[in-house]
C-alpha cells in the first residue's frame, strides 16, 4: 500500500502517465531515461552485463519510456543523400553527401588517436543558400510510405515492451534539428541575425514534412508519449529569444497541439538556460519539461521553475548526469531527498539530466544509479499527492 494514499501501489506505467497528466500518484515517479530497446545515442543497458543490476532495479521500481525513432528522408527523392563510412588502423571517416541539380554539400566526421574532427554540411553562406533551396518531402502519402517500411520492426518492439513498466515514446524530430545538425556552430548564431527570415520560411516548409510524420503515427495510436528535443537547439545564449520565438515556438506549439488533439502526451527536452523561456514553454504547452538545471550548469532551480509554471506542467529532473560519476551513494540519496523536497508535492518526475552514454557501466555510476532508485522508492511518497 502507498504510504501517501493508503491504496495499492501503482505500476510504472500508471505512475508516469498520471504524473504527466497532473493526476494523483502514489509516489514521485523515477525515470532513468534508459530505453528498453537499443538505440544509437545511449548505451545498450538492457543487454550490457555491467548494467544488469541497475536495469533489473529500474524495471522493479522506476518508469520506463521506450524512446524510439522513425528516421525517414526529409528531402524529396530528387535530393540524393549518401553516407559513406570507412575505418582503418589509423582512424575512421564518416562522409555524408547531399546532392541536387549538380551541386552538393559534404560533411565529414573523422576519428583517430588524436581525437575527432568535424566539417559540417553548411560552412558558409553559399552552402546555406543551397540547403534552403532543397525540396522537402511534404507529400503525406510519400511520408506514409516511408514510415510503413519501418512499422513492422516498431510493432515488434512495442509487443516486446512490458506495458506495465511504462509507455512507448516516439522521438520524431523537428525542423530546427535539420538546420542545427547541418550547420557550422560558428555560422549558426550569425545566420540567426543575418538570415533569420529566410531560415524561418525554410522551417515552415520542413514543418509540413513533420506534421505529416506525426499525424501518420498519431492516427495509428503508435505511442502514448512524444518526445520533442528541438527547442534547446535555437535558444539563448547561442541565439536570441526573438530567434526562439520564430524558429521554435510556433512550430513546436503546432506539433504539441496535434499530439494533444489525438489524446497523447508530450515531453519537451531542454538543456541550459530555461528560466527566461518558461513563459514560452507554457505557451507551447507540453505536459512535461525535462530538464530543469540549477546554476552553475543552468540558470533555474526547481523552486524557481515551479513558481513560474504552477500546476500547468510537470517538471522532470533534476540530478545532473555528472553527479552519477562523482557522488557517493549517501550523497546521491541526499540529492534525491533535496529534489523531492524542493518539488514539494507538485507535478514532478525524478530523473537524471541525461541518458546512459558509457557502453560499460563502472562501479561508481552503478552504485549511484541504485542509490537513486532506492532513495526515490523510499522517499518519493513524501512528494506525492494530487498535483493538479
Amino acid at each position: 500500500m502507498s504510504a501517501a494514499s493508503g491504496r495499492a501501489a501503482m505500476t510504472g506505467r500508471e505512475r508516469i502517465l498520471a504524473a504527466l497528466r497532473g493526476e494523483e500518484t502514489d509516489r514521485v515517479p523515477a525515470w532513468l531515461l534508459f530505453p528498453w530497446h537499443r538505440c544509437s545515442y545511449y548505451a545498450d543497458a538492457r543487454s550490457e552485463p555491467s548494467y544488469r543490476e541497475v536495469f533489473s532495479a529500474m524495471t522493479g521500481s522506476a518508469s520506463v519510456l521506450d524512446r524510439r525513432n522513425f528516421d525517414i528522408p526529409v528531402f524529396a527523392p530528387e535530393v540524393k543523400d549518401e553516407v559513406e563510412e570507412t575505418s582503418a588502423t589509423g582512424g575512421s571517416l564518416r562522409r555524408r553527401r547531399l546532392s541536387w541539380r549538380g551541386r552538393e554539400l559534404v560533411s565529414e566526421l573523422r576519428g583517430g588517436a588524436g581525437g575527432a574532427s568535424e566539417k559540417r554540411l553548411l560552412e558558409n553562406d553559399g552552402d546555406l543558400d543551397l540547403f534552403l533551396s532543397l525540396p522537402v518531402q511534404d507529400d503525406p502519402a510519400a511520408v506514409g510510405t516511408s514510415l510503413e517500411a519501418l512499422l513492422p520492426r516498431y510493432l515488434e518492439e512495442k509487443a516486446e515492451f512490458p506495458s506495465s513498466a511504462g509507455a512507448m515514446m516516439l522521438d520524431l524530430g523537428e525542423g530546427i534539428g535539420e538546420l542545427y545538425h547541418a550547420a557550422s556552430l560558428l555560422e549558426y548564431p550569425v545566420w540567426s541575425l543575418t538570415r533569420r527570415g529566410e531560415i524561418t520560411a525554410f522551417l515552415g516548409r520542413l514543418q509540413r514534412h513533420f506534421l505529416a510524420k506525426y499525424r501518420w503515427c498519431l492516427e495509428r495510436g503508435l505511442a502514448e508519449v512524444y518526445f520533442l528535443v528541438g527547442s534547446e537547439l535555437a535558444a539563448p545564449p547561442m541565439v536570441s529569444p526573438e530567434t526562439f520565438d520564430e524558429w521554435v515556438l510556433p512550430f513546436e506549439k503546432e506539433l504539441v497541439d496535434l499530439v494533444h488533439a489525438h489524446g497523447a502526451l508530450v515531453v519537451t527536452h531542454f538543456h541550459g538556460q530555461v528560466r527566461e523561456l518558461l513563459d514560452r514553454f507554457l505557451e507551447i504547452g507540453p505536459d512535461g519539461l525535462h530538464t530543469i538545471e540549477a546554476p552553475p550548469v543552468g540558470n533555474c532551480t526547481l523552486g524557481e521553475a515551479f513558481q513560474a509554471v504552477g500546476d500547468k506542467m510537470t517538471l522532470i529532473g533534476n540530478i545532473q548526469y555528472d553527479e552519477f560519476r562523482a557522488l557517493s551513494p549517501a550523497a546521491m540519496r541526499d540529492a534525491v531527498a533535496a529534489a523531492i523536497a524542493e518539488a514539494g508535492g507538485r507535478r514532478f518526475v525524478l530523473s537524471p539530466t541525461a541518458g546512459p552514454y558509457e557502453r560499460v557501466l563502472d562501479e561508481t555510476k552503478r552504485d549511484n544509479y541504485l542509490a537513486f532508485l532506492a532513495a526515490c522508492e523510499e522517499l518519493g511518497w513524501r512528494g506525492a499527492g494530487r498535483t493538479a
